[in-house]
């Protein structure tokens, strides 16, 4: 990989990562479409390992409180404080982790292909608009997570899996799905996206010690902060835009990137 690459695909993974538009589609679909050369499992992982840094450090206040509140509801086997959302970003995470070590093979081998992208694209872009205005039309929203909440939004993070899902854009969904609002049903898709991140990270290193390879290292730097980065400013703005802009004009990019897709 040259200088340019490197920035244009960390930036993909670094503006992709926490949008709902699928940031694992991207990093499939621009080598193909350039003729670029794969990115290499090395890359791979120092740049998740910059988005994980970007948005654990947008959430270190929450993440001290929800570590403290957690423990202690351990010690004393009762809710205490912030322990309820602690306990339910950790069981929304099994069944996407179960679902990644069970068909991670499967997945790599059947579907990375770009028209399986353009499908799920198209099709998950269009749920995302439909429980935005689903959302929108109900009187009142909530804030509060329920267990069936936990294990629906958990369950359907599953199918991130598919490349062009999205992880984030699907939690979202989900959570609108269940009538939490738009700014819980994303705080909770972000909180579940570190331990997410994290079991993705670790895998991919696994796999890169199983299988080494020569490393450039300042491009691997050069990766890491550049994604780390404009992650960081990606969830700032995101954020901030959604009350404003709302989650439509990600559903329309989807519509117009699965639609090229198909085209090609």
């Amino acid at each position: 990989m040259d200088f340019i690459q490197t920035i244009v695909l960390s930036l993909v993974q670094g503006l992709s990562e926490f949008l709902p538009i699928s940031s694992s589609a991207h990093l499939i679909l621009v080598p193909k479409l350039t003729d670029w050369p794969d990115q290499g499992l090395a890359f791979d992982v120092v740049v998740h390992m910059g988005t994980l840094s970007a948005i654990v450090f947008y959430y270190r206040a929450i993440i001290k409180i929800l570590l403290r509140d957690f423990f202690y509801s351990v010690v004393k086997v009762q809710t205490i404080g912030q322990s309820k959302l602690a306990w339910g970003v950790l069981v929304g995470t099994i069944p996407v982790g179960l679902a990644g070590l069970l068909f991670k093979d499967f997945i790599e081998i059947n579907l990375r292909s770009i028209e399986i992208i353009a499908y799920s694209t198209l099709f998950f872009g269009i749920l995302l608009g439909f429980s935005s205005w689903l959302n929108a039309r109900q009187k009142k929203t909530r804030d509060e997570l329920n267990w069936l909440d936990v294990a629906f939004v958990g369950l359907m993070q599953a199918l991130a899996l598919i490349p062009g899902t999205s992880r984030s854009g699907i939690t979202i969904t989900a959570g609108l799905l269940v009538g939490l609002s738009i700014k819980k049903s994303t705080q909770f898709a972000f909180l579940l996206s570190i331990p997410v991140i994290t079991l993705s990270a670790l895998l991919m290193m696994l796999d890169l010690y199983q299988q080494p390879q020569l490393v450039d290292w300042p491009m691997l730097i050069v990766g890491f902060f550049v994604a780390a980065i404009s992650s960081y400013l990606t969830v700032v703005f995101f954020i901030k835009l959604l009350d404003t802009i709302g989650l439509m004009p990600f559903v329309i990019y989807r519509i117009i990137l699965g639609v090229m897709l198909l085209a090609l």
